[in-house]
């Protein structure tokens, strides 16, 4: 299958997907997808790519770019390799790896970072600031309040520019029974900033 529309929101059923492992709603990646401001011929990383549906967004709507999702887990490194072939992303490279640990071996260098969450997302902020250039993008997503809480102090602490705080409010319509409701998905916070 390719993505034939110039716009990203690919619906979310049409990704594969494994048994308990996350994926970032569409909604929600038009918002991530914003607020990386992306460029041409950019690179960024997805660190906790997960089903690779960000990447796999960026990967189409900006086909210049280079973008890297890593994930630590084999199998869902397979899982983001399928979706990515299932889409035509061919500019997404798929990297084994565990985060923080790997991200001085990666090359290209990024100058947007994008960080899926995780127990450790305070240390993946820092490592990464580390090797952003001047004006690189961070974001980040948090879908608890210690998270929250980690990636707004670690924000603050390397003295982001421009940093913002989006929390998603999304309901869809769905059919249960005889009814049509409006469903809530899951709220998610979305931080970035830039390196001065």
């Amino acid at each position: 299958m390719v993505w034939k529309y110039k716009t990203p929101g690919i619906p979310d059923e049409l990704f594969e997907r494994l048994a308990g492992i996350p994926l970032t709603k569409r909604e929600v990646r038009l918002l991530i997808l914003s607020a990386l401001r992306l460029e041409e011929k950019s690179v960024i990383w997805d660190i906790g790519a997960g089903t690779g549906t960000v990447s796999i967004e960026m990967g189409l709507l900006c086909p210049e770019n280079k973008i890297v999702a890593v994930e630590r887990d084999p199998d869902v490194v397979k899982l983001i390799q399928r979706n990515c072939k299932l889409f035509g992303a061919n500019n997404v490279t798929v990297l084994e790896g565990v985060a923080p640990d790997c991200l001085g071996d990666i090359k290209p260098k990024p100058d947007r970072i994008f960080i899926g969450g995780g127990k450790v997302v305070k240390t993946v902020l820092f490592e990464g600031w580390d090797i952003l250039p001047s004006g690189g993008r961070m974001v980040a997503i948090a879908s608890n309040l210690e998270n929250l809480y980690q990636i707004s102090e670690g924000l603050a602490q390397l003295q982001a520019r421009n940093i913002e705080v989006v929390q998603s409010s999304i309901n869809r319509l769905e059919t249960r029974g005889v009814s049509q409701i409006f469903a809530a998905i899951a709220p998610v916070f979305i931080l970035s900033g830039e390196k001065i």
